[in-house]
Parts: C-alpha cells; sequence; structure tokens
C-alpha cells in the first residue's frame, strides 16, 4: 500500500516538475529568484527531451509500482501518462524534439520580457 502512494506521491511530483519547466519562468515576472531554480530545471527538461531520455523520476516511479504488486510500464512518464492526453498514437522522436524546443522557446520570450521590462522600468519593487 505505502508503495502505490509513493509512486502516486511521484507522479504527480513528476507533472509538477513538467509543468514548472515549461512554465516556470513566469513566476520571475514577480520573483527575481524563480529564475534560479528554473533555469537549471528548464535546461534539464530540454536535455531530456533532446536526448530522448528518460527522467530519473520514471524507474524510481515504476520501481514503487513493481514492489506494490501493480504492472509497471515500458517507456517514460511523459509516453505512460501525458500522450494518451497530447498525442493519440504516441511520443515520437520528433515529438520529443518539439517538445525540447517548445520549453526553449517559451522560456527565452518570458525572460526577454523580464528581462525588457526591468531594463525599461528599472529594477522590480518587492
Amino acid at each position: 500500500m505505502i508503495e502505490r502512494i509513493a509512486a502516486d506521491i511521484i507522479v504527480i511530483l513528476h507533472l509538477g516538475f513538467i509543468l514548472f519547466v515549461g512554465l516556470g519562468a513566469f513566476l520571475s515576472l514577480r520573483w527575481k529568484w524563480a529564475a534560479c531554480l528554473h533555469l537549471p530545471a528548464a535546461l534539464w527538461g530540454a536535455a531530456i527531451e533532446f536526448r530522448h531520455g528518460v527522467c530519473p523520476l520514471t524507474p524510481l516511479e515504476q520501481r514503487f509500482r513493481a514492489a506494490a504488486g501493480e504492472a509497471g510500464y515500458s517507456g517514460d512518464f511523459i509516453e505512460h501518462y501525458l500522450t494518451p492526453i497530447i498525442y493519440p498514437s504516441g511520443l515520437d522522436e520528433l515529438a520529443q524534439t518539439v517538445l525540447g524546443t517548445l520549453v526553449i522557446v517559451i522560456n527565452l520570450a518570458v525572460y526577454g520580457w523580464v528581462l525588457f521590462r526591468r531594463r525599461r522600468h528599472g529594477p522590480a519593487q518587492p
């Protein structure tokens, strides 16, 4: 039972991390320090996608599922949980490259806006 709960918590953390990678730059619009946390996360997320890799959270979740007596799955987190929602036919290398590129483009746009705004208006007030 505890292994299943641990696996479910990892899924929630994993999804939260993915959302943070894709959208965390928006936090820097409010808090400058958020970029210090977000930039390494975004680079990691893009690197995993470009290298067609598997996030370390995926095998950890699978181990907990196996320990709980549940059937594991092959592939990665995105392929197993998000692909059925986003892509009807599966996640291939091109789709991963597109996801990695989206992470970079969205974040460059937001951070570009942050820098433009700070230069134009001076330092943000707390």
